[in-house]
């Protein structure tokens, strides 16, 4: 009965087909397939990375505890973390000189409670090669650069769309002098101002434009002279509104008004140094004066036998929180603003309890609070004095700027 009505209906209002059916071939990339989601990027210090949804972490009210990231295992910390489309390009900087490319999407999706996976498992890398410096990219674009520095003190200024072909196996990105290494890459805009900080103490900082715009394959030109078997220790790129701020420093002086350097939230900016033997301080960015480069440049810590040499050194606001990492594994997280705020050519504080022949090694800034309190992983660390507490003592003595 079924059959015999849907022929009738067949018959009744059957037409030919009145559309055509060709084949054709659709030009889609794996990246056409892939949701475009922001994603938190993690690389600790070992050497594993991993992505997770920026949805996972919930917005929080001011002076909430926020969550943990990943799940870290003894000695190790996360050293990058940054927030990049599943669609976006991470540029990896080797301390060897070399870039490496990964798509977001790429990366291991990992929860919190996971570690991710190691980058050896992922790219090319040499024996003895490190990833340092990692930037999230969208747009090669002409008018954008990556600034590079080097241990030695050499820097150089490239166009970010010279790096727009990737390469499986990687690509020089700095040619670098036997023994130099690679310890900084950032992405500027060509009026930027660059900082960098040597092991003994002292810091330039000068103009971006300065280094004129370089191949790929340059070696670069001396950013900083460094004297008696010192290195580069830090790269700072001071944030743009920092500097149009500090245009009218002089302008704001005459009128009595008190200008402080702040970032596009009106926090303070601050130079974080620290030294070796545990000691460290906050210095706000406009005690270090812009010069020329290849210059020797002015003190930003004392090296004295009590703190022994620079070690770290990086730009901070007071509502961050910061790892302390020490060449025995020891790991301590405290908030920047128990750091003393002092001027340059001071000794600052304890800002770790060290054991014997033990030495600070790096310290790592936090953007986002993890569910624990500040303290020690391995060993004891010590209370930090207040920003307000015994600037005039002993440990932050000599006032004679260079």
């Amino acid at each position: 009965m079924i059959r015999e009505e849907l022929a009738a209906v067949r018959d009744q209002f059957g037409d030919p087909r009145r559309t055509e059916i060709q084949a054709s071939h659709l030009d889609l990339s794996i990246e056409d397939l892939i949701a475009e989601e922001d994603m938190v990027v993690t690389v600790s210090r070992t050497g594993y990375a991993k992505t997770q949804p920026l949805s996972d972490y919930q917005a929080q009210r001011r002076g909430g505890r926020g969550k943990s990231a990943t799940s870290m295992k003894d000695e190790d910390v996360i050293e990058h973390l940054l927030v990049a489309s599943t669609h976006d390009t991470v540029l990896l900087f080797s301390n060897k000189g070399k870039v490496y490319w990964l798509k977001v999407y790429e990366m291991p999706n990992a929860s919190r409670g996971s570690r991710g996976k190691p980058l050896v498992n992922m790219l090319p890398l040499d024996e003895g090669e490190a990833i340092n410096a990692i930037l999230p990219v969208r747009d090669y674009r002409a008018d954008s650069y990556i600034f590079f520095a080097t241990a030695k003190g050499t820097v150089k200024r490239t166009s970010l769309d010279q790096f727009s072909r990737p390469r499986s196996v990687g690509l020089i990105a700095i040619d670098l002098e036997e023994g130099d290494r690679l310890v900084g890459a950032a992405i500027t805009s060509g009026s930027d101002h660059a900082m960098l900080l040597s092991s003994n103490g002292k810091a330039i900082r000068f103009e971006e434009g300065n280094v004129r715009s370089m191949g790929r394959t340059a070696r670069g030109v001396r950013g900083m002279r460094l004297q008696g078997g010192a290195e580069v220790i830090s790269l700072i790129i001071p944030q743009s509104q920092q500097i149009d701020a500090e245009a009218d420093i002089e302008t704001e002086a005459e009128e009595g008004a008190e200008l402080e350097s702040t970032n596009g939230n009106g926090g303070q900016i601050y130079i974080l140094t620290a030294s070796e033997n545990g000691y460290g301080k906050r210095t706000r960015l406009e005690e270090f004066p812009l010069r020329g480069r290849g210059g020797q440049g002015v003190i930003a810590m004392q090296t004295s036998e009590r703190n022994g040499s620079l070690v770290a050194a990086m730009q901070v606001y007071s509502a961050d929180e910061m790892m302390l990492i020490t060449d025995k594994g020891t790991l301590v997280r405290t908030r920047v603003d128990e750091v003393s705020i002092t001027s340059r050519n001071t000794q600052g504080v304890m800002l770790i309890r060290l054991g014997e022949n033990e030495k600070l090694v790096k310290t790592v800034r936090i953007d986002e609070p993890e569910e624990v309190e500040s303290e020690a992983i391995e060993g004891e660390g010590e209370s930090l004095d207040g920003p307000d507490a015994n600037e005039n003592g002993a440990e932050s003595e000599s006032q004679n700027d260079e």
